[in-house]
């Protein structure tokens, strides 16, 4: 299927909110700045080229399995989600948050998709979920999985996403295909190769031209390649959601292909992640400083110190379990606790050549990492004065 470059019109909210957010930040790697319009346009450019299609899995209580944005009631709270899923008066028009960074051979692009509730155990599961919790801390002094405080069947605010990395072939976009893809389910990541890769030893993901098909899982929504309704037959069916269908709302057609907008996590939970406990975010966590390989104007590479500073790391909530959903920066691979926190995100070429093994023809040194300060270097114009 033909697929196209998104419409223009989300580039206008990314243009008018970049510069808010940049007064937000903590420090800059020294690099030369680009025009905020044009990187924040051709990151989106990139998000759209590669969007997953999602087949989302509805469950007994299908209207929560409905993907939304965090703000779908009109505010930045996340302690009220869980009450307000269940009103009909707020638009089920879904988002699916993006982010973009760049290294000398690949993109590197998380989406992150948000559900009010996560409502594994159904009706009971969050009385159930604070029993699980308690029962664990009487019932033992040790806990060699250090899952404990991960104990909970449902919860307020669900946020699960996916790394697809994307080789670049020059400058055409078009050309550019993807290697990788990796998703989160329940703290643990699964590792993709395209079908008919020629990388052995890891399952594979099947695409539609460009966009990988996941599947989401009806109730606690972790993510995972998308193998089929014969194998994946949640209860109540699947929706798909597709960057480029025409409706928005499933209670209208649920026959249809369901539309989704992508949205920064730069301009929207980013900024309020700097803000450390507040009505978005439940918990803060101290990420220090984050040391990343940098292309220099020169072209020169340099390991360079990013301060990052305690950040919010996951959303308020109280249903269930406290704080329970995190936010990219806050996932992690609960096989892999000895990475720190937010590595997955802050700088996932090290990452994705730790988990596939890459060799010397894949560069971890970014020429874009926005979360970071590291902007892409524009060329200086030639006027002819002296």
């Amino acid at each position: 299927m033909q697929r196209k470059i998104a419409s223009w019109s989300y580039g206008l909210v990314l243009i008018i909110c970049v510069a808010v957010s940049h007064l937000l930040r903590t420090e800059a790697v020294a690099v030369s700045r680009v025009d905020s319009q044009s990187d924040q346009q051709e990151e989106l450019e990139i998000a759209a080229r590669f969007a997953p299609v999602f087949y989302q899995g509805l469950g007994d209580d299908e209207y929560q399995d409905y993907i939304r944005n965090f703000d779908f009631d009109g505010d930045w709270r996340g302690d009220n989600n869980w009450a307000n899923a269940e009103n009909r008066r707020f638009p089920l028009r879904a988002s699916v948050y993006f982010a973009v960074s760049e290294t000398e051979t690949h993109f590197f692009i998380h989406y992150a998709v948000f559900h009010p509730r996560d409502y594994k155990g159904g009706e009971s599961g969050t009385l159930l979920s604070g029993i699980i919790r308690e029962g664990a801390r009487l019932g033992g002094k040790y806990d060699p999985t250090g899952q404990l405080e991960e104990a909970a069947l449902a919860h307020e605010n669900d946020m699960e996403g996916c790394l697809v990395v994307v080789a670049k072939n020059g400058n055409d976009l078009q050309q550019a295909s993807i290697v990788y893809v990796e998703t989160i389910t329940h703290n643990e990541i699964l590792k993709y190769v395209p079908q008919n890769s020629a990388a052995n030893g890891f399952d594979a993901v099947g695409l539609e031209d460009q966009s990988p098909r996941l599947y989401i899982e009806p109730k606690g929504h972790g993510i995972e390649a998308y193998r089929g309704r014969k194998i994946q037959s949640p209860q109540n069916g699947i929706l798909i959601y597709d960057l480029y269908a025409h409706t928005s709302d499933p209670t209208e057609n649920r026959q249809a292909n369901m539309r989704y907008d992508l949205v920064p996590l730069f301009t929207t939970l980013w900024p309020r992640a700097h803000r450390g406990v507040n009505e978005t975010y439940g918990e803060t966590h101290d990420y220090g400083r984050v040391t990343v390989s940098v292309i220099q104007k020169d072209g020169r590479k340099v390991e360079s110190q990013i301060k990052l500073g305690p950040l919010g790391s996951a959303f308020r909530g109280r249903v269930g379990a406290p704080n329970m959903a995190r936010p990219p920066w806050g996932w992690f691979d609960r096989d892999a606790r000895g990475q720190p926190l937010g590595g997955w995100f802050f700088d996932p070429a090290r990452t994705i050549q730790r988990h596939f093994n890459r060799g010397g023809d894949f560069s971890t040194s970014y020429i874009y990492a926005p979360f970071l300060g590291v902007q892409r270097v524009k060329q200086a114009t030639t006027t002819g004065k002296q």
